[in-house]
């Protein structure tokens, strides 16, 4: 009899435990990991960290020999500040929980403090460890573009405080307007995009994000900073063409985790945006060249990626809602536009933007953040038209003054503080010795 009990009681004891777990996993379960995704991500998020190295080749090979090697600090300098930064407090500011539409709490994931091991990106089904990871490579690459503007005269404490400051009020709160929910996100409470025009901005890899505010902050950066010593009248030619070719090629091959791993997912929109960040590139690079003959006569291999660096731009916000007939247009008129810009503008205005970043991060951005709102196509989720076209407008022109403004005020105070320029010994030494105390080449 009490064999007959205790089995009785076991079985309940049992349908006990079973039941309440089945309760457990109803309400506590973690949400499911999908192995392919996150495969995925992780490949693109080392795409896109391998693009800052590629842009440290690309900057490198642009200057002259005695500063190649402070030109590729800020690059690599960057992989570690702006990593720390983000970890502590930028991407949090950026996805955090949205405050008024302008910024997230910046404690939400400060140092992931309250993120657990099996927790996932929102609205994702991979690791949120994996997207904040990716999130952060795009944090690196964006204030290492500024860079080129101010090459081979900046002080490297400058750069470092302009670095820090502008990832944190800058590039963080952007990022959660476009992004984290905020004010030109799809979010109809929030969105001033929504209210207005009914209509959510397209930036599905970065162009507001990413490429306007870089551009615009590095324009602002050339007026402040000054030109460099013996600008324009003493010749000033890359130092090394194959090493600057390498980086472009690294470029080319990192956007592709970029903008595909942008979709969030390894799906036939991904797909989509590799094949038209590639075709956009190959058209931009091809145009150039054929301007360049045209206008120079010669089609030169600085000009050919020059040329490629601009596709790739002009594609990225728009990559995952225009199909490949859409970014070969795009590939033809960003070549056009940042070719003047960039021959013939910079020359008249006469400001010393030392490796474009401008004429090609600036206005390839804006010409691919317009270019969306009349080229995307309804089957990529967006319909163009005019009330898509004018919140492309309207978030372009945000971005342009939001960067511009707060960049201005950065570059006051520091060159009220610390200043921004070496004295005009150490420029002409060369900031690889005056800075870093090395040398790239030993003769």
């Amino acid at each position: 009899m009490s064999s007959k009990l205790n089995r009785y009681l076991m079985t309940l004891l049992g349908l006990g435990f079973i039941f309440g777990g089945s309760l457990y996993a109803q309400e506590g379960e973690a949400p499911t990991i999908d192995p392919t995704n996150t495969a995925f991500m992780i490949v693109c998020c080392a795409l896109v960290l391998l693009m800052t190295p590629g842009l440290a080749l690309f900057y490198g090979g642009l200057v002259r020999s005695k500063n190649v090697l402070s030109t590729m600090m800020h690059s690599f300098f960057c992989m570690g500040l702006c990593s720390v930064v983000w970890f502590a407090c930028a991407g949090s500011i950026a996805f955090g929980p949205s405050v008024g539409g302008f910024f997230g709490n910046p404690t939400e994931y400060a140092f992931l403090s309250g993120v657990s091991h099996g927790d996932v990106w929102p609205d994702c089904d991979f690791p949120f460890f994996v997207g904040f990871g990716f999130q952060m490579m795009f944090a690196i690459i964006t204030p290492a573009l500024i860079s080129g503007a101010f090459a081979e005269r900046i002080k490297f404490s400058a750069f470092c405080v302009f670095t820090t400051l502008w990832l944190i009020l800058v590039y963080a709160p952007i990022c959660h307007w476009v992004w984290g929910g905020g004010i030109l996100s799809g979010d109809e409470e929030l969105s001033w995009m929504m209210k207005w025009f009914n209509a959510k901005p397209i930036d599905f890899a970065g162009g507001t994000v990413v490429h306007i505010s870089s551009g615009v902050s590095a324009l602002v950066f050339c007026l402040v900073l000054g030109k460099r010593k013996g600008y324009p009248g003493d010749p000033m030619p890359p130092h090394n063409l194959p090493m600057c070719a390498l980086g472009a090629g690294l470029l080319w091959f990192g956007w592709f985790g970029f903008n595909a791993g942008s979709e969030l997912a390894a799906d036939d929109v991904a797909g989509n945006a590799f094949i038209v960040t590639h075709i956009c590139a190959a058209v931009a690079a091809f145009t150039w060249g054929i301007i360049e003959w045209i206008h120079c006569g010669k089609a030169s291999l600085l000009g050919v990626v020059t040329g490629l660096v601009a596709g790739l731009v002009c594609i990225t916000p728009a990559c995952g809602n225009v199909y490949p007939g859409a970014a070969f247009i795009m590939g033809i008129v960003v070549a056009v536009v940042c070719y003047i810009c960039v021959a013939i503008v910079k020359e008249k205005v006469g400001y010393d933007d030392s490796l474009d970043v401008f004429g090609v991060h600036g206005m390839g951005g804006t010409v691919g953040a317009l270019l969306a709102g009349v080229l995307c196509h309804s089957n990529l989720g967006v319909e163009a038209g005019g009330s898509q076209f004018m919140s492309q407008f309207a978030s372009v022109v945000i971005t342009w003054v939001y960067a511009g403004v707060m960049s201005f005020i950065f570059l006051k105070v520091i060159g009220a503080t610390i200043g921004l320029r070496p004295n005009e010994d150490d420029e002409a030494t060369g900031m690889d010795l005056s800075q870093h105390g090395e040398k790239g080449y030993q003769s």
